[in-house]
Parts: C-alpha cells; sequence; structure tokens
C-alpha cells in the first residue's frame, strides 16, 4: 500500500518515483560530451525493445516496494521540428543527423527541478522544466516535456508547473539537486549543485539558473544550500551531481570526491539541517573511476515502508569486486542503508543513465495527479505488450536516416499513446 505522510495542513504526502519509458528511437550515437559510457558505447546496436522492458521491470520492482509509481511518455521522435531547423539534407555531420533521433528524455531526472509543498511559500509542490540547453540533443526535450508536466501536474491547488529558465543559464533539473527532510511530508532543506565552467568538459548545470529557480519556487533562502561540485568529478565523466552523490531523507550518500569543498560542503547542509547523516564512500575503498564506470551513486535511495532504506543500484555495482565489497560492508554495518538491490538497466548505462536518471522524485499526494500518470500492475502488463509488440528490436545508428525505421518510431510511440489514452500528446 502506499506510504503517506501528513503534513501540518492534512493533505497525504508522499514520495512518487516516475520514470521515463524508454523510446522506441534509443540509440547509440555518442552525442553527450563528457559522458564517458556514452561516448565508449558510440556506434553500437542499441536494443529498444530490451531498453524499455528493463525500465518497466524496475518500475515494477519499485511499485511492489512503495505501492506507488509514475512514469513520463516518451517525447515524439524523429523531431520533425528539429530536421526542419537544422535543414537536414544527408550532406550534414552524423551527430546532426542523429540529434533529432535522441531517445535521452528516458532520463526524467533532467525533466525538471521539483520542489515539494511543505518547502514553497505558497503551500503548492512547484516543477520547472529544464532547459537543458548544453547539448543540442537534450535542448529540444523541454517543451514536450512541459506539456507532459501540465498535464500530468495540472490541479494548480496543488501544483505550479514552470517554464525553463533563460538559455543564457544551462539547467539539468534534478540530477543536480538534493533534498534533506526528516520525513518526505515535512519541510525540508533544498541543496543545488552546481558546475563552474572551463574544464575539458562543459559544467552543464549553472549556479544562477539555480538561484532563479530558488525565487520562482518560493523557498526560504535560509533553507537552500548550493554547493559546487567538484570539477574532477566533472573531468572524470561525472556529467551531472547524481553520479556522484544522492539524498534522502535524512542521509547524504556521497563519494569522498564529490564536492569541490568536501567538508565545508557537509558543514553548510549541517547548518541547514543539524540531524544530516553522511555515508561517505572513500576513494581508498572506491575509486572516483570505478564509482563513475558502475554508477554506484547513480542509485534509488528509497524509505520502504517499514522506515528502513534500501539502495537499488544498477547489476555492474555487483560484478565489481571493489564496490560489492564496500556494499557488503555497508549493509553488515549498523548504518542506515540496510539493502542494496541490484537491477539490470544495462540498455541506459551503456548511454550514461543508471537507475537515479531514469526518474525524477516528486513529493505530493497521489490522488492530486492525473492517474493516466500512475502505474498499476494492469497498466504495465499493457505497456510491455505495446513495446514487444511495436519496439524495434534494434537500431545501429547508420539506420537513423532510413524513412522505414521513422514510420516504425513514431507508429510504436503513437500505440502507446493510444494504450494509455494519452493521444493528446501525439
Amino acid at each position: 500500500m502506499v506510504q503517506n505522510e501528513t503534513t501540518a495542513g492534512q493533505t497525504l504526502l508522499t514520495e512518487i518515483n516516475f520514470d521515463g519509458i524508454v523510446g522506441p528511437s534509443h540509440n547509440y550515437a555518442g552525442l553527450s560530451l563528457g559522458n564517458i559510457a556514452s561516448a565508449s558505447h558510440k556506434g553500437d546496436p542499441s536494443y529498444p525493445r530490451a531498453a524499455a522492458l528493463q525500465g518497466v521491470a524496475k518500475m515494477r520492482g519499485n511499485l511492489a516496494r512503495l505501492g506507488v509509481q509514475g512514469f513520463l511518455l516518451p517525447l515524439p521522435r524523429p523531431n520533425v521540428l528539429l530536421e526542419n531547423v537544422l535543414a537536414l539534407d544527408g550532406t550534414e555531420a552524423p551527430p546532426l543527423r542523429a540529434a533529432p533521433w535522441s531517445a535521452s528524455s528516458m532520463w526524467t531526472a533532467n525533466a525538471a527541478t521539483v520542489s515539494p509543498a511543505p518547502d514553497t511559500a505558497d503551500g503548492r509542490c512547484h516543477l520547472t522544466v529544464a532547459n537543458l540547453v548544453t547539448m543540442l540533443h537534450r535542448a529540444q526535450e523541454w517543451p514536450d516535456t512541459l506539456r507532459q508536466l501540465e498535464i500530468a501536474f495540472s490541479d494548480t491547488r496543488h501544483f505550479a508547473v514552470h517554464g525553463p529558465v533563460p538559455p543564457t543559464f544551462g539547467d539539468e533539473g534534478a540530477a543536480n539537486h538534493m533534498r534533506l527532510c526528516e520525513g518526505h511530508g515535512n519541510a525540508g532543506v533544498e541543496v543545488f549543485v552546481y558546475g563552474k565552467p572551463g574544464g575539458r568538459f562543459p559544467a552543464r548545470q549553472h549556479e544562477q539558473a539555480f538561484r532563479l529557480i530558488r525565487r520562482s519556487h518560493g523557498l526560504d533562502p535560509d533553507k537552500c544550500v548550493f554547493i559546487e561540485q567538484n570539477p574532477a568529478a566533472i573531468e572524470a565523466g561525472a556529467f551531472h551531481n547524481d553520479v556522484v552523490a544522492v539524498a534522502n531523507e535524512r542521509v547524504l550518500f556521497t563519494h569522498e570526491e564529490a564536492f569541490a569543498d568536501q567538508q565545508g560542503s557537509y558543514d553548510a547542509i549541517r547548518s541547514a539541517f543539524p540531524a544530516l547523516e553522511v555515508v561517505e564512500v572513500p576513494s581508498s575503498a572506491v575509486s572516483l573511476e570505478e564509482a563513475i564506470r558502475t554508477y554506484l551513486f547513480n542509485a534509488q535511495l528509497l524509505t520502504l515502508p517499514d522506515g528502513s532504506m534500501a539502495l537499488i543500484v544498477p547489476e555492474e555495482c555487483r560484478e565489481s569486486t571493489s564496490v560489492w565489497n564496500w556494499c557488503e560492508g555497508m549493509m553488515a554495518s549498523n548504518g542506515p542503508i540496510r539493502e542494496v538491490i541490484p537491477v539490470d538497466v544495462r540498455q541506459s548505462m551503456a548511454n550514461g543513465g543508471g537507475p537515479a536518471c531514469l526518474r525524477l522524485r516528486v513529493v505530493c499526494d497521489p490522488a492530486t495527479v492525473d492517474p493516466r500518470f500512475l502505474l498499476d500492475e494492469a497498466k504495465a502488463d499493457r505497456i510491455e505488450q505495446v513495446i514487444a509488440r511495436t519496439w524495434p528490436e534494434q537500431i545501429d545508428p547508420a539506420d537513423l536516416s532510413s524513412d522505414n525505421l521513422a514510420a516504425d518510431v513514431i507508429a510504436a510511440r503513437a500505440a502507446l499513446l493510444a494504450a494509455l489514452d494519452l493521444s493528446e500528446l501525439g
């Protein structure tokens, strides 16, 4: 059953994970500069059907654990509007040709930044869609993402959905945002992690983007902490903070090299949230490179109905001797994270996205969400049936100029929208 928490206003609040369903154009074109996994698999064949089914299996697991699970739909691909803007005629470089096909909206952690109602001045949950301007293949996403958010969270008594911050300021959403609290339904402290430009790879999250969001969401400045990500982590391939750190309730699970000033970051958070409990993985146990390769921190840190915490990690973590040894030691200790659960999201991992990338966390009353975006077992069956019937089994990057593939991808997405009574997103 759903684990609800009661706020002072007697509204039942719980954390809902909204996972992005992997789209039928899922491919490995290697478009993301600074994403080591994406670059290393550039040109490989992808398996969209397997990728999407892996994602649904992960959602089913969390639905069973938590009693509530949401989802967002693949965006329209190929993006004809972007194709027209780029004036594609077959003479362009392959990355330009591939951009309109990108299925990276499946990494829903980049969809928006979310501030729950207990944190905001007007007592509503605020969502600001991310502009994702640093990368062309992602900058095209926000208009269609915004349409979904406006439908899913259309009850303006409980939600305020904002358009993107100005493109001068790069914003990559919840992948760089954490929240600490005594319970999801309680007021919390929001932590905004940004990068500074000038390194070998782009720092995708700008500090001023988050400061603008803080103001537009009506957050108390004393309950907000702004932290610089470690430039060395960005250089190593941690293009988002959620590759090296994740928070849940009172716990911050982090690598020793996540932040530019590690101890200063802990002190700044504790000044706003004294109950902070840090679980730090030292570099001597798991190197920064191994943490990024296995996506140990790109995990879902969940509060289970009995109050204990579980960490949902990629299967790659269990296959790494150093990572799994550390996880087993952590589980044997008396720490707050009592269970580590590996899941198979290999198709997403090969493009640089683990369990945390695939979901957006929204604290709200499930009854206030458009029910079409909430999963149950029957709906999961329906989604799997459409995927098995219509998603391409394999895509090679060379296929992305194929008219036949375009028709198949468009038809597959339309079939899913129809099955979920969301054809208005077509």
